[in-house]
Formats: C-alpha cells, structure tokens, sequence
C-alpha cells in the first residue's frame, strides 16, 4: 500500500516528463504546442460558456422557484411503485445537467436525512453511477456542430435509468 501512494505522489509529473520527452524526441516544439492547444482551450471556453451559463440558471430557478419538489411529487405514485424514493427525484434529475448542483442536494439529503441512512446511501450511490448527460452532450457535440445526435441521448437516459435502478438494488442490500 505504501508503494501506491508514493507512486501515486510520482504520476503527474512523470506523465508530464513522458508527454516532454516523447516531444523532444520527436522533433516538435514543445512551447508552440502548448501555446497552440492553450489558445484553442480559450477558445472552446467561450463558445461553451453561453450554454453552461443558460444550463447554471435554468437550475438555480427550478431549485428556487420549487419546481423541482413539485415534479417529485407528481412522481411520486410511480416512484413508490418502482421502490424509488420521492425525496430522491430532483437529485436524480439535476444530476443530468450539473454535478455541482447535484452535490449540493446530495449535501442537503445528508443534512436531513444523515450519511448512513438507506436515502443517503441510495443518493451517494445515483451520483457515483450517473453522468451529468446535457452538460456532457453540449461540451462534446456544441463546438463542433453536431446538432444530429442520434441515438445518442436515449442511450444516455437509458444508462441513467439503469443505473438508478442499479443503485436502488444495491442500496437495498446494503441497509438490510
């Protein structure tokens, strides 16, 4: 275990002396590289800031303005049908656009209901197996164009709702 940690305390910068020395050896300039990369970043990020700061306020308002609890209680008779708890339904649903929001409700969950508890567990264990989907779909296909996504966005929901209910199984296992 000891050896792990301190290779762990290595990997960056040997990562960091591989990308140099590969670089190096293969003739290229290394500064104008990542001068160049450094200003395409700049560049993405403000493409992609009018859309994560639209994403930032359309949650701040449904937070405030109580929609959120609202759509959990239209929800809950088929929640509670599916062994899903309510309480549990606007994490889920923020989890897909911001993962900072979503922590902030997972922090709210454990100051209600505590850590160890089976909404707890059950709440940390839908962050860990969710991605946050329209935030990752507008980094990945906005700055290039794609508008045409396919199949993309089922399959996306389809992998939340699997791992929901992957999560509501294994919460069961672990309080009992």
């Amino acid at each position: 275990m000891q050896f792990l940690l301190y290779l762990s305390d290595f990997m960056i910068p040997m990562v960091m002396f591989l990308i140099v020395g590969y670089g190096i050896l293969m003739k290229v300039d290394i500064f104008d590289a990542f001068i160049c990369g450094a200003r395409d970043g700049i560049k993405m990020v403000f493409e992609l800031m009018p859309t994560l700061i639209g994403l930032l306020m359309a949650i701040g308002i449904m937070r405030a303005s109580g929609a959120l609890e609202l759509i959990a209680q239209l929800l809950a008779p088929f929640t509670s049908y599916l062994h899903f708890p309510s309480e549990l339904m606007p994490l889920s649903l923020i989890k897909m656009f911001s993962s900072s929001a979503s922590t902030g409700l997972l922090l709210d969950i454990f100051k209600t209901y505590g850590p160890d508890s089976y909404l707890g567990i059950l709440a940390s264990l839908l962050l860990s197996s969710s991605e946050t989907i329209f935030y990752t779909l507008s980094v990945y296909f906005g700055p290039i164009g794609i508008k045409n996504m396919r199949y993309t966005l089922a399959g996306c929901l389809f992998a939340t709702l699997a791992g929901m209910a992957a999560s509501t199984v294994i919460a069961g296992f672990m309080i009992k």
